[in-house]
């Protein structure tokens, strides 16, 4: 069996923040196993599941991203401004979708995992994900 829901995300702040409290209230009850595979519908952001406890993990990952994609560079698309170009290349790289384990009616994530909404725009907006449980 198949179900799907849409998730809106209200806009945030350019960085990586913890998603997994808003993605499990968004989801309600869950089956006791599955598999969950969350879509995001933006090139311009991406879904990642990292380190859920020490915020300095989300300051270092936008860092190094930043680092390794600098927004001032000489891209041709930057008729959205000079973070646009560099947002979807960070788009593509981290990727779009996730899938997680549901196990006992949860999302099976490990101890420290938590799942992350990276906003690589300076104003993003609210951002809409497809999650799709399989059972």
């Amino acid at each position: 069996m198949i179900t799907q829901k849409n998730i809106v995300l209200p806009a945030m702040s350019r960085g990586y923040h913890l998603i997994t409290k808003n993605i499990v209230e968004q989801l309600g009850t869950l089956p006791k196993t599955g598999l969950l595979n969350l879509f995001l519908k933006h090139t311009s952001a991406a879904l990642s599941i990292n380190e859920n406890a020490d915020p300095s993990v989300r300051y270092d990952m936008e860092g190094i991203s930043d680092r390794l994609i600098p927004e001032n560079a000489s891209y041709s698309h930057d008729l959205e401004g000079s973070d646009d170009m560099p947002a979807h290349f960070k788009s593509s790289l981290m990727g779009v979708s996730l899938n997680i384990p549901i196990a006992g009616g949860h999302l099976d994530l490990g101890t420290w995992q938590g799942i992350y909404l990276c906003e690589f725009r300076n104003c993003g907006g609210n951002r809409h994900i497809t999650a799709t449980i399989y059972y």
